[in-house]
């Protein structure tokens, strides 16, 4: 999403007021926008070049978590994992006549949301995004040489580059965090980028893309366990197929009281645990005893942040997989069945495999 500082998802009048009271200081020489956010929205980036006559889509890239997280803290696929090729395609079409208009010539990269298979414009930069050495290296197409000989006069037509690339296989782009050098600091994904690097991993299908993603992040995904789920009053009702997905896979589940409400609800019984106010034995004293292998903890509004911050900063401290949006939980179990080492293929042979298809 279009990120910054002091940026700040707020989700009831009594969040906006204490925001403009603490967190930002309003004057006629420093607004504040105040815009809709999109809840449970997909993100998507496209990164383009046009010559003034043509369009290379050079890549669309589905964001894993979901808006609300700033792109460049994002995990993201290549090609979509999710999204309908209608979808895809009307994307297509916006970013050729906006680059049309916009006389763009040289890169660009437009950030979308869809919900409700309703597509929303979030922003349209004429410029290079950081995607581009990803979405490079995934298709084998150098983006930024083609741009610059572009910008130079050299049209697209000339440079025998005018077809989108689709791989036969996935790349998925992770970031790397560097929370467990900063003591203190709450992990939790958001508007204001955190990230300092980024890994890439390539599969023959999203899930084998992802495991190696999250080996090169030096994440600790294991296979089996037990899992603590705690999530927002939104998420309560995909927790339910999350839960099940962590069930058939092995993990025993834990849950705090509102989630294991309504996974009961369900026919799933978790076993029932603390938070940090309700009494010992609570969350921290179980992760610090080692009991779980993954959490998954999604918040929304400012008091709840922080009543769960020691959830996230526990986790990381005791060097336990988390996730903080359901979407991550999503692709976190679909990743556990794929082997990361099974095979490993050099640029050279995925850019071969381009070539045969």
């Amino acid at each position: 999403m279009l990120g910054g500082r002091a940026m700040e998802i707020v989700y009831d009048e009594a969040d906006l007021r204490r925001y403009f009271q603490t967190a930002v200081s309003v004057s006629n020489d420093a607004p504040v926008l105040l815009d809709r956010f999109l809840d449970d929205a997909v993100e998507v980036d496209v990164d383009a070049i046009c010559d003034g006559e043509m369009v290379l889509i050079g890549g669309i890239m589905e964001h894993i978590e979901q808006a609300g997280v700033h792109s460049g803290d994002s995990a993201c696929s290549l090609p979509a994992y999710t999204l309908s090729q209608e979808i895809q395609d009307v994307m297509r079409q916006q970013v050729q006549k906006l680059a049309f208009e916009l006389q763009v010539r040289g890169l660009m990269n437009v950030q979308f949301a869809v919900k409700d298979n309703e597509v929303y414009l979030i922003e349209v930069n004429p410029r290079a995004a950081r995607t581009v050495p990803f979405v490079s290296k995934a298709t084998g197409v150098p983006l930024a040489k083609v741009a610059a000989r572009v910008m130079a006069g050299k049209s697209l037509t000339e440079q025998g580059v005018t077809q989108e690339i689709i791989p036969p296989y996935y790349s998925v782009k992770e970031v790397v965090l560097p929370f467990n050098k900063f003591p203190g600091v709450d992990p939790l994904l958001g508007p204001e980028m955190r990230s300092t690097g980024e890994v890439m991993g390539v599969g023959r299908t999203f899930a084998e893309a992802f495991a190696k993603a999250q080996l090169g992040s030096n994440s600790t995904m294991k296979k089996q366990g037990r899992a603590l789920l705690s999530v927002r009053e939104g998420d309560k009702e995909r927790v339910v197929d999350l839960a099940a997905k962590l069930l058939k896979q092995g993990f025993e589940l834990d849950a705090t009281h509102g989630t294991a409400i309504v996974l009961g609800e369900a026919g799933i019984n978790p076993r029932l645990v603390n938070k940090v106010h309700e009494g010992r034995p609570h969350i921290q004293d179980r992760i610090k005893n080692g009991e779980y292998t993954y959490i998954i903890n999604t918040t929304a509004g400012r008091r709840a942040i922080e009543d769960s911050r020691v959830i996230r900063r526990s986790a990381l401290q005791y060097k336990v997989h988390y996730d903080t949006t359901l979407n991550g939980g999503f692709a976190t179990t679909m990743a556990l069945n794929a082997d990361a080492t099974e095979k490993v293929t050099s640029v050279q042979e995925m850019h071969a495999q381009i070539k045969k298809s």
